[in-house]
């Protein structure tokens, strides 16, 4: 099932998400349903809250679906460390049509539980090091446009305002 994904100005993107603590059935029907959504509307990434689920709870895929293997599920996700810094064009799917150059670290090491409870540490460089800090962002209720410059999110802001007045957004 593919969701219809959350907009900014939705006040459960804005919220901090409530831990995952129930692995089932019904969670992992929800996990690929999000896989679905988040292939669907081409994006690496996408948090539980951007479907309207103020859970602790993201996907991730760097490849996009091409390769099966990097499909990462994350419960109750945690940044335990970062190294370095990379600034890149980020954009996410809550704030479709916006882009900005975003600083992260290069490097990040995140603890989480896998789909079933299990739980694992990794760490990601480039893209993937990018994608845990932003998925982690919305479980914490923050956008990516919190990390860019006062001028660059007021503009952001202004331009959705003037699209939600006109009933494009």
């Amino acid at each position: 099932m593919i969701y219809p994904i959350v907009k900014y100005g939705k006040e459960v993107l804005e919220q901090l998400a409530e831990p995952v603590a129930t692995f089932d059935g019904t969670l992992e029907k929800l996990v690929a349903d999000m896989f679905e959504t988040m292939y669907a509307a081409n994006g690496v990434g996408l948090a539980a809250p951007q479907i309207g689920l103020a859970m602790r709870l993201c996907v991730i895929d760097t490849t996009t679906g091409q390769d099966p293997t990097a499909r990462l599920v994350l419960a109750n996700p945690e940044i335990i460390s970062i190294e370095g810094e990379q600034v890149e064009e980020e954009g996410c799917l809550s704030l479709p049509d916006f882009r900005a150059k975003t600083p992260r670290p290069l490097r990040a090491t995140v603890r989480a539980q896998d789909a079933h409870g299990k739980e694992f540490t990794m760490t990601g460089e480039g893209l993937l090091a990018r994608a845990f800090c932003h998925e982690t962002d919305h479980l914490n209720g923050r956008l990516f446009i919190s990390h860019v410059s006062r001028l660059k999110r007021d503009s952001i802001k202004r331009k959705v305002k003037k699209m939600m007045k006109a009933g494009e957004w």
